[in-house]
């Protein structure tokens, strides 16, 4: 079963409300739009994106003279799976080695996707090692590497208040030496200023382009789905700071409200790789938009 059909949260409620409106009456008007319209910005999917999907549908509806209920919900269900399939949605773990630079705002599940992601690759052969670059958060590092005990694989780190770019330099020194497939970097979570958060990934990336200049690179946002629309401005504001290769939305559970997937992937064009579904080390889920689609929409 897909696991979004499992979610009784943002799925149901968001699929029970849109069926609940396109089959309100046996033809589909401007009041059943409007009703439709209504839903989609109230469940986190942002304004630009709704007035997109909106006047996709509109013309949809016009071009094929759509009628009835069940058509319109196949239409409204290509045209919000075209939203979310953007870009490669794929890890680059066929390109080894490989250096994952994770990054977003503390607080976000960042560290968890981390463990999460380390236990996936790990499953899957390969070599992982960590790297606690977030140097500035009391006690991250500490968590970083209970992420790593439990997994079995090594953690590297530096004392509290470290240069970051250190860290990463041993991380990809050890990594080398032991032939890690996989190095993944913890990073600081400061957007209170953006210049110095820009510096800070901008010398790393040098570090690693100058030391380990054979590996493919990654760089993921981590946003929280129970963020709503914050999630919305925090991939805004490290996407002006940042080149981001893909989003990983954690707490996509039975609370949350995940328009924001629909949103991010279509206003940013960012493909979402993974979703976090739980606070199990193997609750990291690839990220398909037909399973997406077929959970909201009952497919």
């Amino acid at each position: 079963m897909s696991v979004f059909k499992e979610k009784k949260g943002f799925f149901g409620n968001l699929g029970a409300r849109i069926h609940d409106t396109i089959f309100a009456k046996m033809e589909v008007d401007e009041d059943v739009m409007d009703n439709l319209e209504e839903i989609l910005i109230t469940s986190d999917i942002g304004m630009e994106t709704t007035m997109k999907i909106m006047d996709k549908i509109r013309d949809k509806i016009a071009t094929d003279y759509i009628v009835k209920p069940e058509n319109v919900r196949k239409a409204l269900s290509e045209i919000i799976r075209q939203c979310v399939d953007k870009g490669d949605r794929q890890l680059l773990t066929e390109k080894t080695p490989l250096v994952v630079l994770m990054i977003g705002i503390n607080g976000g599940g960042k560290t968890t996707t981390i463990g999460k992601l380390a236990h996936r690759l790990k499953t899957q052969g390969k070599s992982v090692m960590l790297a606690a670059a977030d140097t500035f958060r009391a006690a991250a590092s500490e968590q970083l590497s209970i992420w790593g005990e439990r997994n079995g694989i090594p953690v590297i780190k530096h004392q509290e208040g470290a240069d970051p770019s250190a860290v990463i330099f041993d991380a990809i020194q050890s990594a080398k030496a032991r032939g890690t497939d996989v190095l993944i970097c913890d990073t600081a979570g400061r957007l209170q200023n953006k210049k110095n958060l820009m510096n800070e990934l901008e010398k790393m990336n040098k570090v690693i382009s100058r030391e380990w200049p054979e590996a493919a690179r990654e760089t993921l946002l981590i946003l929280d789905a129970t963020t709503g629309k914050n999630a919305i401005s925090q991939a805004q504001e490290f996407g002006n700071v940042a080149d981001i290769t893909g989003i990983v939305i954690t707490k996509l559970d039975g609370t949350a409200k995940g328009g924001i997937a629909i949103t991010i992937a279509d206003e940013f064009d960012m493909p979402v790789k993974f979703i976090g579904t739980g606070e199990g080390i193997e609750d990291l889920e690839v990220f398909d938009p037909a399973e997406f689609i077929g959970g909201l929409f009952d497919e």
